[in-house]
């Protein structure tokens, strides 16, 4: 595991506030569950409204939560007037995504002043299995607050 040097001892009430004024997430029924220096991880559970014409959680909404729990992991890093926004990623579509659960797991493999590299995955549980369904890479810069 990493150990991260924080320079916000306020990350994680930082962050937590900035999510709950995410509308994309509300309209998605994502929630923040873990968030720690380096890592934040997103759930959020399968809705009819979210899918593709196949019925799989559509790819766009498995990229949005992926890139947010990755652009939140590089901003618990970051000092408190920070904000981040992404400036480039790889996604990677590994296996269908379905599920009745999927969580987002981003993880800062880089930080920097600046620029932050972040790696993420997306896993689906589906009666009782785990699958990684997605992984990313990503990269954040830092940005001060609007």
């Amino acid at each position: 595991m990493n150990k991260f040097q924080i320079s916000d001892p306020n990350y994680e009430s930082r962050i937590r506030n900035s999510f709950d004024k995410q509308e994309a997430m509300k309209t998605i029924g994502a929630k923040l569950v873990k968030v720690m220096p380096g890592e934040v991880h997103i759930e959020f559970s399968f809705m009819e409204s979210l899918t593709q014409q196949l019925g799989y959680i559509h790819g766009g909404i498995i990229t949005t939560v992926v890139d947010t729990a990755c652009g939140y992991a590089a901003c618990t890093l970051m000092p408190a007037e920070s904000e981040v926004l992404t400036i480039e990623y790889k996604v990677n579509f590994m296996s269908p995504a379905k599920g009745n659960r999927f969580k987002g797991v981003g993880r800062v493999l880089k930080p920097g002043r600046n620029i932050t590299v972040c790696s993420g995955d997306v896993i689906a549980f589906d009666n009782g299995k785990e699958k990684i369904v997605a992984t990313m890479l990503a990269t954040m810069i830092s940005v001060g607050k609007k």
